[in-house]
């Protein structure tokens, strides 16, 4: 062997091992998560604008279906396979997984000043001493209405519940379109589209919400019977046979052009972009009287924690660090339409529906829903008892007060404030 094919094969080798070398010191981080249909975001977009300004850190989004998530995720954890990154469901479910040891305290992790305490509650223990997932989006409650119906019949943008009335009135003496497009037989859409969208412009939004945990106000309380008052007067207005009518069906009827306003959570943005033929617009919870304070319900939705056995802590958390910054806010809300970030550098939104929703939070106060922190952790659990009886409050079956009296008694039995 020649001289100089020796150095020219140890030289290779060389080259060989340092290009090796650099490839093994590359941490690899897991993200679980049970969004699959983000996939596809994560994939073109988030991750590669990390890893362009982290080289050496290599991200994995690996989801699992939705009603699998958590039984899979506790499985994995159980058995020290879940991945490095932990996307969060809000309130009780991360909270258990925090008191089990699954998910670190994140509450000095650098980034999460850039969160409101509203933002964050979602992801602390009751006391807010330790935050366990960074807040990434939350889901806004209004109406999206058929913009080409309106001009069509002449009808002006609501604000106020009588304007809201009289445009159901107008919409109905037409008789082109459906009033409003919702059913009550899933149940939850009633509770989650109806009472909680209504809602917080009567108790006054976290006011109201603080009071109830705090047991200084009640659900058979005025400011909280009234929004069912509200809602026995949508029965003329959606359509026939709504009380067999399944959230599809409603999605459905709208994007076809059949009914005229929707009461929406914004997560439909993407799909009824997709779908409808015609010009949306979007409007808040109509108030009282003109001038008065609007609440919206600006509910905390997702976020994202650290597997507390993750043998790549450090570079997970640059990852948090980044997840809670402005530049991810940017991406993600505008990859998502209708999932907006909770960081608090404001986001210019490139879909103008999604922009219209969430320009609300500078017009009016923010809240989430009323039943998921701390009410809904006992038998009979709120959240479900409230989707039962905001349906039954629709189809006639039971009267506001009625409907307000089950929830309180069902709360009382196991609910004790300060306890």
């Amino acid at each position: 062997m020649t001289t100089k094919l020796l150095t020219a094969l140890l030289l290779g080798t060389s080259i060989l091992g340092t290009a090796g070398l650099a490839h093994a010191d590359d941490v690899t981080l897991n993200i679980e998560s049970w969004r699959g249909d983000d996939l596809a975001i994560w994939k073109d977009k988030l991750i590669p604008a990390f890893e362009a300004k982290n080289p050496g850190i290599k991200v994995v989004f690996a989801p699992s279906a939705p009603t699998e998530y958590d039984a899979a995720l506790g499985a994995k954890l159980a058995a020290g396979s879940a991945g490095d990154l932990i996307t969060c469901r809000p309130f009780d479910k991360s909270l258990e997984l925090f008191k089990k040891g699954n998910l670190a305290d994140l509450a000095a992790l650098p980034g999460m000043e850039n969160f409101s305490p509203v933002a964050k509650a979602a992801w602390q223990t009751d006391d807010g001493k330790s935050s366990f997932c960074v807040p990434m989006a939350s889901v806004i409650h209004g109406f999206i209405y058929n913009k080409d119906a309106f001009d069509k019949l002449g009808i002006k943008v609501p604000t106020t519940r009588d304007e809201f009335f009289a445009a159901l009135d107008k919409i109905k003496a037409d008789g082109t379109y459906i009033p409003m497009a919702m059913g009550t037989k899933d149940l939850w859409e009633a509770a989650t589209m109806g009472y909680q969208n209504i809602g917080p412009n009567y108790w006054k939004g976290e006011d109201g919400r603080a009071a109830l945990i705090k047991g200084e106000q009640k659900l058979t309380d005025a400011d909280w019977v009234a929004p069912y008052a509200e809602l026995a007067k949508w029965k003329p207005y959606l359509g026939d046979g709504f009380e067999a009518q399944t959230y599809p069906d409603s999605q459905n009827l709208f994007t076809l052009g059949r009914a005229a306003i929707y009461p929406a959570g914004s997560w439909e943005i993407g799909l009824f972009n997709t779908q409808a033929q015609f010009k949306m617009g979007a409007f808040p919870p109509p108030v009282e009287k003109a001038g008065d304070t609007c609440y919206i319900s600006d509910h905390t939705d997702i976020g994202m924690g650290l597997n507390a056995a993750s043998k790549n802590a450090d570079a997970a958390k640059t990852f948090l660090s980044w997840v809670a910054s402005p530049d991810f806010a940017t991406i993600y809300a505008n990859a998502l339409p209708g999932f907006f970030s909770l960081n608090s550098s404001p986001v210019k939104m490139e879909d103008p529906l999604a922009q219209e929703f969430v320009s609300w939070r500078d017009k009016c106060k923010s809240t989430i829903r009323s039943t998921y922190q701390i009410l809904s952790r006992g038998t009979p659990n709120l959240e479900n008892e409230t989707w039962v009886e905001s349906a039954n409050v629709i189809n006639g079956t039971d009267t506001p007060e009625a409907a307000a009296k089950k929830l309180q008694t069902g709360l009382d039995s196991w609910y004790k404030p300060g306890k």
